[in-house]
This record gives C-alpha cells, sequence and structure tokens, in this order.
C-alpha cells in the first residue's frame, strides 16, 4: 500500500488531469461533501458544498475548451495519518497569456481529511499573483 503522501498526490494529479480533460464526475469524486473552495472568480466568500462545487465548473470548462491550460508544475504535499495539505503552482491560461506572461501561475493549495478510510479534499483555494505592478 502506497504511503498517504503518495496516496494524497495520486489523487491531486488525477483530479488535475480531470480538469484539464473537462471530466466533471472525476474532479468532484474526492471531495468531501462539505468542500470549501475559495476561487479567483466569484463568490468570494467561497464556494461551499459539494453541489455549489459541482456547478462551478461547467464555465470553467467552456474556457479551457478555447485552448487554455491547465499544467501542474509543482506539487509539494504532506500528509499525516488523518490530515494532509498540499500546494501547487499551475500553468492555467490561454496561449497568449502564458506568452505574454509566463509567470503566470496559479497557486493552488489544498486541505485533505481521511473519511471512511479515503483521502478527500474538504478545502480547496485558486489565487493568481498580482501582476499589475513592474
Amino acid at each position: 500500500m502506497r504511503d498517504n503522501a503518495e496516496q494524497v498526490r495520486v489523487l491531486i494529479e488525477r483530479w488535475a488531469e480531470a480538469v484539464h480533460q473537462g471530466r466533471l464526475d472525476t474532479v468532484v469524486a474526492d471531495h468531501a461533501e462539505d468542500i470549501v473552495m475559495f476561487d479567483v472568480p466569484p463568490p468570494y466568500r467561497g464556494v461551499r458544498g459539494a453541489d455549489a462545487y459541482r456547478e462551478v465548473w461547467p464555465d470553467f470548462f467552456a474556457w479551457q475548451a478555447q485552448g487554455a491550460a491547465f499544467d501542474v508544475e509543482e506539487l509539494e504535499v504532506t500528509a499525516g495519518q488523518d490530515v494532509a495539505f498540499a500546494h501547487a503552482l499551475v500553468r492555467c491560461g490561454t496561449e497568449d497569456e502564458l506568452t505574454s506572461h509566463p509567470e503566470l501561475l496559479l497557486r493552488l493549495t489544498l486541505g485533505l481529511r481521511r473519511e471512511a478510510g479515503r483521502w478527500v479534499v474538504a478545502h480547496e483555494h485558486h489565487s493568481f499573483p498580482d501582476l499589475s505592478s513592474p
């Protein structure tokens, strides 16, 4: 059996691949019913609950289908027996955006917990750096 950190890493890599491919059922599969997500677009007070989490993805998939990337560049995982967290940098943008701002990396932070013997994402946070300053 893989260690906890490796299990979490595989879960996140599977999630990121599903995001890239627009596979909604896989994107939401390993998320807690009480998931809280803070995302780049509104609502700024967060998305709460599995149903609300599921509802935000179709618009992202439509944007991504126009040629945007979603590729994990760095991923760090720390895991205990029942709680884990991870942070990653993700190339997320259109070809034009990434060409004009190669430093444009989505920052991703995940908090996970073990429920009924399996890892689930309980907290997800996405942000971009402020590139308005030189």
